[in-house]
């Protein structure tokens, strides 16, 4: 490799490279230009992968090259931490923030950079192991929207609430993939270098290296040094040990998430392998074996075959669901139905969380100062086990496992607790037995009758209990035994995502 662009005083150090057969001096002065321009600041999504590497580099080395007194505008560059990252990619991308921030207030570059995480009532751990979510799957992908898109776009529209409009500078490149040039190509605005955002009112996408090849992109992160110290043999050796390439940042539903050996979320089960983990510990990582086994545990959950051994038949709505099925004879559609499995059940949520908190224990014991799961995100999903509209967790097990493995209790919320404890639940499972009435029912009329207690007016309450009632309370078994068919096929998943989706809405308001 030749080399080339060393950030400096000047424009003019640029050699010759020449990316999508334009001079890098050429790209660079685009992007003076377009800083120039106007007062809109920038937002640089960073990922911590090549082609967001290589976006920071190019902008940094643009605003270096400007004299500090054109330097008008922030530039603000966002990071998402999902919370269940690869652990090294999280190393190297928090790494890479701090040495930005203070190289950019040495060099007096108007530049800061920022992490972002998803709500502590909406990450994956509380969202699989605190509501029960089913694992993703290609066809439903609930974590994206709640641990990407929603961060980076919560932070963008607090940026266009600050200053009116944004420009957004993303390291999307149409030879990525055929759905990305699309993306890119059908929100260009004519006779200009920026797109319309596909979601966001009055913020702009730029996509300087949209031409580049990969090899394009190599070529310039490993022909010199970064502009904010270091070079990138780092992030090489990342991609030669994982075999793949980085999950980009994700601000909209058409952008598409990671697949197949790319590294992301080590919790990832969308794709069938993890190839990327697998080839992360095969060259040397292998203290990451442990999470490697747990994410395809989870996976496992997701075959059609074994969904029913691990979920509940009725749904966190109380109703027990049910999805067209394919047939030839359409004669016989409409009496075919395939039923669509509800959150997981609450023995196996424990059973997972109790082996998480191991796994954490252990690695932090072999000095990876690694957390997995935090503690507020502990308290979530303590709360959701308690308030669980079909397994209440009377007997409060969540402050008694994290005992038993850390040795020590956290400052749980005395309020918390439900009025109910394990020998109530125990009770109730007793007489289930004798009188044949769901002890589930029962504690849901508990609980309604709970929290209505000192209410001057009951307003509702009869349309609550009766809601109660009509949920669906015989066996599954009952259910299939009045004749349905039921069938692989249809749009079960499709049904399944829907149906969560509603259900999250419901949370919402309801809380």
């Amino acid at each position: 490799m030749t080399e080339t662009f060393l950030y400096a005083d000047s424009i003019e150090q640029a050699k010759a490279l020449e990316p999508a057969g334009r001079p890098l001096a050429d790209l660079i002065h685009e992007l003076r230009d377009l800083y120039l321009e106007d007062a809109r600041p920038w937002v640089i999504g960073f990922s911590g992968g090549k082609d967001s590497t290589a976006i920071l580099q190019l902008v940094y080395s643009a605003l270096h090259s400007l004299e500090p007194k054109k330097r008008h505008k922030q530039v603000f560059v966002v990071s998402s931490d999902t919370l269940v990252e690869t652990p090294v990619v999280v190393q190297l991308l928090k790494r890479t923030l701090e040495e930005l921030n203070d190289t950019a207030i040495r060099d007096s570059i108007p530049l800061e950079a920022h992490e972002v995480s998803p709500k502590q009532d909406q990450t994956f751990w509380v969202n699989l192991l605190g509501r029960g979510y089913p694992a993703p799957t290609k066809t439903f992908r609930w974590c994206t929207e709640r641990m990407k898109i929603n961060p980076i776009n919560e932070f963008v529209l607090n940026k266009v609430a600050e200053f009116g409009e944004v420009i957004v500078v993303l390291g999307a490149r149409s030879a990525e993939s055929a759905s990305r040039a699309q993306v890119i190509a059908k929100h260009r605005i004519e006779g200009t270098s920026l797109g319309q955002h596909t979601s966001l009112p009055n913020a702009y996408v730029y996509t300087p290296i949209k031409d580049w090849t990969a090899d394009e992109v190599w070529e310039y992160l490993m022909s010199a040094p970064r502009p904010w110290g270091g070079d990138n043999s780092a992030l090489l050796d990342l991609y030669k040990g994982s075999n793949a390439g980085e999950c980009p940042i994700v601000i909209d539903t058409s952008t598409p998430s990671c697949g197949n050996s790319r590294f992301g979320c080590w919790t990832c089960t969308v794709v069938t392998t993890d190839k990327a983990m697998e080839s992360l510990v095969q060259q040397g990582e292998d203290w990451m074996r442990p999470l490697l086994d747990f994410r395809n545990m989870l996976a496992e959950t997701s075959r059609p075959e074994r969904k029913t051994e691990f979920r509940n038949h009725r749904r966190r709505t109380g109703k027990i669901s049910f999805a067209r099925g394919n047939m030839q004879d359409d004669s016989e559609k409409n009496h075919v139905r395939k039923h669509v499995p509800g959150p997981y059940w609450m023995r196996f949520r424990k059973e997972w969380l109790e082996r998480l908190l191991v796994l954490q224990r252990g690695l932090q014991a072999n000095g990876h100062d690694i957390e997995l799961i935090a503690e507020e995100e502990l308290h979530q999903i303590r709360h959701q086990w308690l308030n669980d509209p079909n397994e209440p967790d009377w007997a409060d097990d969540l402050p008694r496992m994290y005992r038993s493995v850390f040795g020590y209790d956290l400052q749980w919320a005395q309020h918390d607790a439900g009025t109910f404890n394990e020998a109530d639940s125990d009770l109730l499972q007793n007489l289930e037995s004798k009188y044949s009435i769901p002890a589930t029912l029962v504690r849901k009329l508990l609980d309604l009758e709970t929290s209505m207690d000192g209410l001057a007016k009951r307003r509702g309450m009869a349309d609550r209990i009766h809601q109660v009632l009509t949920e669906d309370w015989e066996p599954l078994e009952t259910v299939l035994s009045r004749g349905e068919r039921v069938l692989d096929g249809g749009y079960q998943e499709e049904v399944e995502r829907l149906q969560y989706e509603m259900e999250t809405l419901a949370d919402r308001i309801s809380s």
